[in-house]
């Protein structure tokens, strides 16, 4: 295409984090922005995971944004379409369509410190300018497949769960799925009943709780319609509720004895095969691992047609399958639900910020850095939506999403103000080194004593370097007010010919904020 273009803001992904950053943006005044989406369509996460029998495990109302209510959610956890279709209609209430560019991935993106702004190049050949960037891939974008010896010897279709092969009939056919997260647990019972034959490959089982789901009354959607504050009401109350557990998963782990119990007689109630029971229950405390919730997982596994294999799937030779355990199976199609490149995600070797370094090498060592879960040293006006340990092991990451926006609002209101200071020499901020430092090490202090630190489990959740880089040990309250404004003092003001300014002595506060002599 070979086409160029400057914006003020380029914002890279359309899942919930992309679209919200660019309603944020229209609503504080800024339209001179594009959202650059490798897909032909938005939605993200919601868009690529059509999987059978794909739903959130959040509430709708509360996995919807605060600023876009919706009346008519059907049930009180919404399947896949009806989420993606949400997404949909956001972007055509609030006019986000003109800014999307979709089949633009982006294959680079590159600090020009003489500019002051990043140079991206997209797939398709077009290049665009920006003078900040807002990451809003999130973590669950890249698909992870283990590597297995002899794959590719298998000779029928082999696909992830977020790369669902429709063209593939199922019915009949031995299936082999494999892993036992959340993906797994929703596939599962959605295929079995048509398989000829379903083997599970677990390595580790997962903690599974009830899914209290149910249909939504058509007088609560009409008095949800007829009184809107009625539709805020049910968000708070759900987002209440998951604000009192956090002090047991992050402070107080032996309290989860109680959930653990429900969790056991769940178990027990749907599997009364003692020793199939005794292989689906977890050996780590509850919530270490995510805990998945669904009625018609354990049914599934006690039907004649499927066989559990306490092993991870560890070779393949042709049609036969083995198990880490040396037990073999035969398949006709192989399905992953081994998750996402979370804390290794692809688009940071795509980053290539100050001094010609990559993010996945800033990276390389701590693991992922950030300063808020938004800004990282050297990457001057780069932001992060869903960054580092901005997950969530409770609740719902819309949450977390608008927080970071309000962030990005105030960061972009820092930078207008710095350019009007600097008549006509524009700005950018860049990360102290010492924040960033100072803020992931009260992060992962307090991770210490978080159950996912000490439930005696190995999850997505940790680095290579057994580091808890994605979730966030406090409440969403807490996180909005850490990142409600940006604090000057955290930033130096880089400007042209790439000097540094710094915004405030350590510890000053926002009115004391000077750039001080040139």
């Amino acid at each position: 295409m070979g086409q160029h273009r400057h914006v003020r803001v380029a914002v890279i992904g359309s899942g919930f984090a992309g679209i919200g950053a660019a309603v944020r943006l229209r609503r504080e005044g800024v339209t001179d922005f594009v959202v650059l989406e490798r897909a032909d369509s938005i939605g993200g996460t919601w868009r690529d995971n059509d999987y059978p029998g794909c739903a959130c495990d959040v509430p709708s109302h509360l996995y919807s944004f605060s600023f876009a209510p919706n009346a008519e959610w059907p049930r009180a956890f919404s399947g896949q379409p009806y989420i993606r279709a949400y997404l949909e209609n956001v972007v055509d209430t609030f006019g986000i369509g003109p800014h999307l560019r979709l089949g633009h991935e982006v294959t680079s993106a590159r600090w020009d410190a003489d500019a002051l702004h990043w140079v991206i190049e997209t797939a398709p050949g077009a290049t665009f300018t920006a003078d900040v960037v807002v990451s809003a891939g999130g973590p669950l974008s890249d698909p992870k497949t283990p590597e297995i010896a002899g794959l590719s010897t298998f000779p029928g279709p082999v696909f992830h769960t977020a790369r669902w092969d429709h063209d593939v009939d199922l019915r009949g056919k031995r299936v082999a799925v494999v892993g036992t997260g959340a993906s797994a647990i929703q596939v599962v019972p959605a295929i079995q009943p048509e398989v000829g034959r379903l083997t599970l490959f677990q390595r580790t089982p997962p903690w599974v709780m009830p899914r209290r789901d149910r249909d939504i009354t058509r007088f609560e959607r009409a008095l949800h319609r007829a009184v809107p504050a009625t539709v805020a009401l049910r968000r708070q109350s759900l987002w209440g509720m998951r604000e009192l557990q956090v002090q047991a998963f992050t402070r107080h782990p032996g309290e989860l004895g109680l959930v653990e119990a429900l969790a056991r007689r769940h178990l027990a109630k749907a599997v009364s095969d003692r020793d199939l029971r005794a292989r689906l229950t977890p050996s780590y405390r509850i919530g270490c691992k995510r805990i998945l919730l669904s009625n018609t997982y354990y049914p599934a596994l006690t039907r004649p047609n499927v066989d559990v294999v306490t092993a991870g799937l560890a070779e393949v030779r042709g049609s036969e399958l083995v198990g880490a355990d040396g037990s073999t199976a035969r398949a006709d199609a192989i399905v992953f639900a081994t998750g996402f490149h979370v804390t290794d995600m692809p688009i940071a070797r795509r980053v290539v910020g100050a001094g010609g370094r990559t993010l996945a090498d800033a990276w390389a060592d701590g693991g992922m850095r950030s300063l808020r879960g938004a800004t990282v040293d050297g990457f001057p006006n780069w932001m992060t939506i869903i960054g580092p340990n901005t997950g969530l092991g409770n609740s719902s990451m819309i949450l977390m999403i608008e927080a970071q926006l309000n962030y990005l609002a105030d960061y972009l209101r820092k930078l207008d103000s710095l350019d009007r200071r600097g008549k006509g020499r524009r700005a950018a901020l860049d990360a102290r080194p010492a924040a960033v430092e100072a803020w992931n090490e009260n992060v992962q202090r307090r991770m210490a004593r978080t159950v996912w630190a000490t439930g005696g489990c190995t999850s997505w959740y940790m680095d290579a370097q057994g580091r808890n880089t994605t979730i966030w040990p406090g409440t969403t309250a807490e996180f909005k007010r850490e990142t409600l404004r940006v604090d000057p003092a955290e930033y130096d003001i880089v400007r042209r010919p790439g000097t540094l300014v710094p915004a405030a002595p350590a510890g000053a506060g926002a009115a004391e904020a000077k750039e001080g002599a040139r």
